[in-house]
């Protein structure tokens, strides 16, 4: 069965090799297309919609490849309704996604294609969190809470994702980093995850990175909204099968995976309220920007993004063998990692430091005291030293009287 597994595997990464060409052909024919402008990188017309190979040659693998590893039912292929209401929100949120890279959809349209797929996950495929475990709280039951927070959870990461894609291979490594991740703690970690979502996980690692070579710098092919909805789509889904029954541990650890897009995507909105501009303004003020703008090249703004994206997922990993005052500690110091390094390159705005201005001021009181002091003792010193003086000088006087 294992054998199985991983020749199902390698030919996910083949079929989504052999298909990519023929998609990106299929975006310069229905005008998938990325013209250059002010804001985006490119400098000559680049095909989007890339991520159609990778939804085409996930579903070829896991509705027939792996059909046996995924939950049976009497539906067709004899798989289960929990199978289907996944595919038919895997087809919702690649529509929307394909009609945005074509005409170019408004924000709030996208927002509903995302929720549509979401709604439809949540009733039919029963994608849903039902309880939320609090530390010193207890178990809450969410009952009609959970459809409105499952909803935001899966909009927030669908986008999160979205946002990132703005640099040759960015989003594509860094949710094959995610979610390599997201695999490796739900097998080991994560006993309430089933094997079958785990099988999942790897298939779309495996197709996404048989699509990487045609994405990473420089691109070929764009993942597009069509790849990059569908992918933060299917992180949030794989990341819930984990949360049904969601604790502060299993809640932290798919946001630590995920802290590289979510970071952006909590600081552009800080900063875009801050500057009185709608949250779904676009600039160039994103992580992947402010490192280029800090003088990194293309190629070393993704490497320096991807080894970010390792750290967080390195920091994920200690959780689940963290106590939970551990992880409370953790946790503060990453954020206060976070903190220093946004305001360091400047996410929010080059003049919005506040906890760098607060240790300068720290550092320049105790510096300032430290001279103070410093100052005081060569006075006192000085000071004895010509009392010294004058009182040689003063016996020195008297020899020569006598």
């Amino acid at each position: 069965m294992r054998f199985e597994i991983i020749v199902s595997l390698f030919a996910t990464m083949l079929i989504s090799a052999v298909l990519t060409p023929f998609v990106r052909r299929l975006s310069f024919w229905v005008g998938a297309v990325d013209q250059p402008n002010a804001r985006r990188v490119n400098k000559v017309p680049m095909p989007t919609m890339g991520g159609l190979a990778i939804f085409i040659a996930f579903n070829v693998a896991l509705l027939l490849l792996l059909r046996d590893q995924m939950p049976q039912g009497d539906l067709l292929l004899g798989l289960s309704w929990q199978v289907w209401g996944l595919f038919i929100g895997e087809c919702i949120i690649v529509t929307t996604g394909i009609i945005d890279d074509i005409f170019e959809l408004k924000p709030r349209q996208k927002m509903l294609g995302i929720l549509l797929a979401a709604v439809e996950v949540y009733f039919v495929a029963k994608v849903q969190m039902t309880t939320l475990t609090i530390p010193f709280f207890g178990t809450v039951q969410l009952g009609l809470w959970g459809l409105p927070i499952t909803l935001l959870w899966i909009a927030a990461i669908t986008n999160a994702i979205n946002l990132l894609d703005g640099l040759d291979g960015l989003a594509t490594g860094v949710s094959i980093i995610a979610l390599f991740t997201t695999g490796f703690t739900g097998m080991f970690f994560l006993p309430s995850t089933n094997i079958y979502v785990v099988i999942m996980i790897f298939t779309l690692v495996a197709a996404e990175i048989g699509f990487l070579p045609y994405n990473f710098f420089p691109a070929r092919i764009y993942l597009g909204d069509t790849g990059a909805l569908f992918i933060g789509f299917m992180i949030s889904v794989f990341s819930l099968s984990g949360l049904k029954n969601a604790t502060f541990i299993s809640v932290l650890i798919p946001v630590m995976i995920l802290g590289v897009p979510i970071t952006d995507t909590l600081y552009a909105m800080l900063r875009r309220m801050l500057n009185r501009e709608p949250i779904s303004h676009a600039d160039k003020r994103h992580l992947h920007h402010r490192l280029m703008q800090m003088g990194l090249t293309h190629r070393q703004t993704v490497l320096v993004i991807y080894g970010i994206s390792l750290i967080f997922s390195f920091i994920a990993l200690l959780y689940p063998i963290s106590t939970l005052w551990g992880s409370v500690l953790l946790t503060a110091g990453i954020l206060i990692g976070i903190e220093l390094f946004v305001e360091a390159i400047g996410l929010v705005g080059e003049n919005r430091t506040p906890l760098l201005n607060g240790i300068r001021k720290i550092v320049s009181s105790n510096t300032s005291k430290s001279d103070s002091i410093h100052l005081k003792e060569e006075q006192d010193e000085t000071g004895i030293t010509q009392s010294r003086l004058a009182r040689h000088r003063k016996s020195n006087k008297k020899g020569h009287d006598s």
